[in-house]
């Protein structure tokens, strides 16, 4: 028994080690071709302005940046929040637990390379018709009967289906890898943005608060006239509804501002009850004064979106060997020993040992159409694949060409907005002059001022504005997994 059975497990491995594995072996998706992200080459760098956070970033072709990039707004809160919300927020752990799963997956699949190997005890009690031969020596009709045995069975991965299968699931660990970054990247992301625009809105809200107050004191001033003769009812009611739109945009700027300290709470893995340990300023944060600007070609190396999509077409690839070889003929090696007796202590004894060993070879010959289907239904997933594959592509080049754009923009929007700022300051000092010397109305001054918080209103927007660019590109090209320590990739 045990030389036929080494003698066939030698041929089963040698078999499986000299077969193919059928179907379509995977190539990675050629880079895109393209050089750049825009018709005319992309500017050196953007604009600057004269005022805070004004200053021109350089776009840095195929810049490596940190796995931290957050830490180059060089914030200490900033940094301490992130690492809070890494440690604490469940989508992060989620997805940890999605790659061990498959990971695991892999490690059972594996599994099927090797003989299976089984026992079993079976004590039972049995009777036997009188008109029939008792199943022990002792003829008896009722009797015990006691079986123990080992099983084993073998099938060789004669057409690599196995390996196929084995590869899918490798596939799908590597997309699980690739999400994992994908929720820490949008996490971290997320956290940043939120904070950037907690601040911008605390600034907001002082602004418009000065506003509000300039209108009331130019109110006041136009009741006092009326009650001079100077200033007639139609010119207070329309003070009084100018006044009333601007506290009519306070309560938006509150609500936003409080649901961005509700949103901090919930990434850093908080209730909305429970307290933020950081609040955040524009003057707090510094802008980064070199952005990321991957080539087309390194961005797909980047992007865990597109890694993610490259794993899937993977996947897709191998499960076509898989349905290939579930149509050709396969090979099933067992072998059964054991004893069986009707005594217990006499289990193992002389004369109660039985083996058997068997090779069957199967082969479909007709399922009307199934495997067939099948196999073209795979083809089908895999084509589907190739071209969702050609599409996150496509939607990463356009994400970073729009934040490239963006960058730009808003960097031309900054020097316009501190232009402006500029010459509503500049109005505001000739308008205190006059009024010193009697030149001009209390009215006139205030109206002078109003004018200068509202370009202040369209600065701080702009400066906001900067920072979300800045966060954008280091998304766009994929955050710096590729240097990050703080989350284990493995479980």
């Amino acid at each position: 028994m045990r030389r036929a059975g080494r003698s066939l497990l030698v041929l089963a491995i040698a078999l499986a080690l000299g077969a193919c594995a059928v179907g379509p072996d995977f190539h990675r998706p050629a880079a895109p071709a393209a050089k750049d992200y825009a018709p005319n080459a992309t500017p050196a760098a953007t604009a600057s302005a004269p005022v805070a956070d004004g200053n021109a970033q350089q776009f840095v072709r195929d810049m490596d940046i940190p796995g931290q990039w957050w830490t180059l707004f060089h914030s200490v809160p900033l940094n301490a929040l992130v690492d809070d919300a890494i440690k604490h927020n469940p989508d992060v752990g989620a997805a940890q637990e999605a790659l061990r799963a498959a990971l695991e997956n892999v490690r059972a699949q594996q599994g099927q390379f090797f003989p299976q190997v089984n026992a079993s005890i079976d004590p039972t009690r049995q009777k036997t018709g009188s008109v029939l031969s008792s199943g022990v020596v002792s003829n008896a009709t009722l009797y015990n009967l006691t079986t123990a045995q080992l099983s084993i069975s073998y099938t060789p991965d004669l057409w690599g289906a196995n390996r196929r299968s084995v590869e899918s699931l490798v596939a799908q660990e590597d997309a699980q890898r690739f999400q994992l970054e994908a929720t820490y990247l949008t996490l971290t992301t997320n956290v940043v943005n939120a904070a950037v625009s907690e601040a911008s809105l605390r600034a907001q809200i002082v602004a418009m608060q000065d506003m509000i107050a300039s209108q009331q004191k130019i109110l006041d001033t136009n009741h006092q006239q009326l009650s001079a003769g100077d200033m007639g009812e139609a010119d207070i009611a329309a003070q009084i509804a100018t006044l009333e739109q601007l506290r009519a945009g306070l309560p938006p700027l509150q609500k936003q501002l409080a649901q961005q300290r509700d949103l901090l709470a919930v990434l850093s893995g908080r209730t909305p009850d429970q307290e933020v340990p950081a609040t955040f300023e524009l003057q707090g944060l510094q802008l980064p004064p070199d952005l990321p600007m991957s080539l087309p070609a390194r961005l797909v190396e980047q992007r865990p979106d597109v890694r993610m999509a490259e794993a899937n077409l993977h996947a897709a690839c191998a499960q076509v060997g898989v349905a290939f070889a579930a149509r050709l003929p396969n090979i099933a090696i067992t072998a059964n020993g054991g004893s069986a007796a009707d005594q217990m202590h006499n289990l193992f004894g002389s004369g109660t040992g039985f083996w058997n060993i068997g090779a069957a070879i199967t082969a479909p010959i007709f399922d009307g159409g199934t495997l067939k289907h099948r196999q073209r239904a795979a083809e089908a997933a895999y084509r589907q694949a190739a071209e969702q594959y050609r599409s996150t592509v496509m939607s990463a080049l356009q994400n970073m060409a729009d934040s490239l754009h963006a960058a730009q923009s808003d960097a031309d929007a900054l020097v316009a907005s501190s232009r402006a700022e500029r010459a509503a300051a500049h109005s505001l000092q000739i308008a205190q002059k006059q009024y010193a010397v009697g030149d001009i109305s209390m009215v006139a001054l205030l109206n002078a001022q109003v004018t200068y918080r509202q370009a202040e209103l369209t600065l701080i927007q702009a400066r906001a504005a900067r920072y979300a660019d800045s966060v954008a590109l280091f998304q766009a090209v994929g955050g710096g997994w590729w240097n990050r320590q703080d989350v284990a990739s493995t479980p």
